[in-house]
């Protein structure tokens, strides 16, 4: 295809990267007042990390049975995603009950997230270039206000999340909702994700797409960089 004039970015490993699970639990574990011993707190990051309780961090080693239905829709709603994580996470026995729920917000506060190193000036210089931009996420939470915390809201267009419209990438209905919202046909757009199932199923509607490796932000300053090359000037 020829340049694209539009791109469509992932938010969790593609712009913005979660805090780790340890910064995420120490922070609960503060707000509620609970101190635990050294190796108390790092068998309790270990569990955690093994159940995937963390939204956006490490998926579980492993998804009983009994979850496998309402993990597979946990983006579809905010009630879903609740409803999953809560379930994910009360496999792990805690200090006090109320962590659950201290936890759970803790992941949708903007000082949980960081942004890649190269995400405002690549947004930016998309922007300068007129290249439209749209962020299509599964999520189940409105992450506008991480955007606007961090200074990368003014360089969105849209926001296209899975939540608001009851399906998950890879559902084609997505991506064809995101390219709607920038007024352009999917052979004139690129998505950009770090997911090749659900960031590549925008190739099933005609977008090109580019993977980048969900790292930590201190491991991967430069990645979206070459978006940049296949927009062109």
């Amino acid at each position: 295809m020829s340049h694209p004039k539009g791109v469509l970015f992932d938010f969790s490993g593609t712009l913005l990267c979660i805090e780790s699970t340890a910064s995420w639990l120490r922070a609960a574990l503060e707000r509620t007042g609970t101190t635990l011993p050294e190796d108390g707190f790092k068998e309790l990051v270990r569990r955690l990390q093994e159940a995937g309780a963390q939204p956006g961090g490490p998926l579980p080693a492993e998804v009983p049975d009994e979850l496998a239905a309402v993990w597979a829709r946990r983006d579809s709603s905010a009630e879903e995603h609740r409803a999953a994580y809560f379930a994910m996470a009360s496999r792990v026995p805690m200090p006090v009950p109320g962590l659950y729920e201290v936890l759970y917000a803790r992941h949708m506060e903007p000082g949980a997230w960081r942004p890649y190193a190269d995400a405002a000036a690549v947004l930016g210089e998309l922007r300068r270039r007129g290249v439209r931009t749209a962020v299509v996420s599964n999520v189940g939470w409105d992450l506008r206000p991480v955007f606007r915390e961090h200074g990368l809201d003014p360089l969105v267009e849209a926001y296209v999340l899975s939540y608001e419209h009851g399906v998950q990438k890879p559902d084609p209905r997505l991506f064809h909702t995101a390219c709607d919202a920038l007024g352009l046909p999917p052979q004139e757009v690129l998505m950009v994700g770090d997911d090749a199932v659900n960031d590549g199923g925008a190739a099933r509607i005609g977008c090109a797409v580019h993977l980048v490796e969900h790292l930590p932000v201190d491991r991967r300053p430069d990645a979206l960089l070459p978006v940049l090359d296949a927009v062109g000037g």
